[in-house]
């Protein structure tokens, strides 16, 4: 696992031990930066269900200003601290939080990343809670990753559910805030 560009450019990340955590595939990866590349230099990102912290990594070596990585199992909000470490990379902030206690905080952000753990039931329900907190900023994008069975919800405006692009068994699934 490594950076793909930026000013961390092919520095190699930790991986994780066992199968709690899944990290995002090369080719996913790939696909969803070349979908955002124009969206992320100078936004405050939040890599939400980090695991090993690296979109938001890929994030900030492509310039982004800060990221906030949140993660609530324990082994998760190490890896994320010591691959933040490895990269060299300033502007990045690693919270062990659930989300919905981390979204009480009331920041808000430019470009968000949820990447739920696979077999996690109710990611609509987070979904639910960032509009109901409103906590991306105008213009903000949501990419969301999930396997390809799950529907993810409609949202009320100014939060409006966007396109969904298939990488095999994965979905990625954009929201924005008009």
């Amino acid at each position: 696992m490594r950076v793909i560009t930026g000013l961390a450019r092919g520095r190699k990340l930790k991986e994780p031990e066992g199968h709690n955590i899944r990290p995002t595939s090369g080719k996913v990866k790939e696909a969803l930066f070349s979908i955002i590349q124009f969206d992320i230099e100078g936004r405050r990102v939040l890599d939400l269900f980090a695991g090993t912290g690296q979109l938001g990594i890929e994030a900030l070596s492509r310039g982004a200003s800060t990221c906030d990585f949140v993660d609530k199992d324990r082994a998760a909000y190490q890896l994320v601290k010591d691959n933040l470490a490895l990269s060299e990379l300033t502007g990045g902030r690693v919270y062990q939080s659930d989300s919905a206690s981390f979204f009480k905080r009331g920041e808000r952000y430019d470009l968000i990343f949820f990447d739920p753990p696979y077999g996690f039931l109710n990611p609509d329900k987070i979904i639910e809670k960032m509009v109901q907190f409103d906590i991306l900023n105008q213009h903000g994008i949501m990419v969301c990753e999930t396997d390809v069975d799950i529907d993810l919800p409609e949202v009320a405006e100014p939060y409006q559910k966007g396109r969904e692009y298939r990488y095999g068994r994965v979905k990625l699934t954009l929201y924005t805030r008009n």
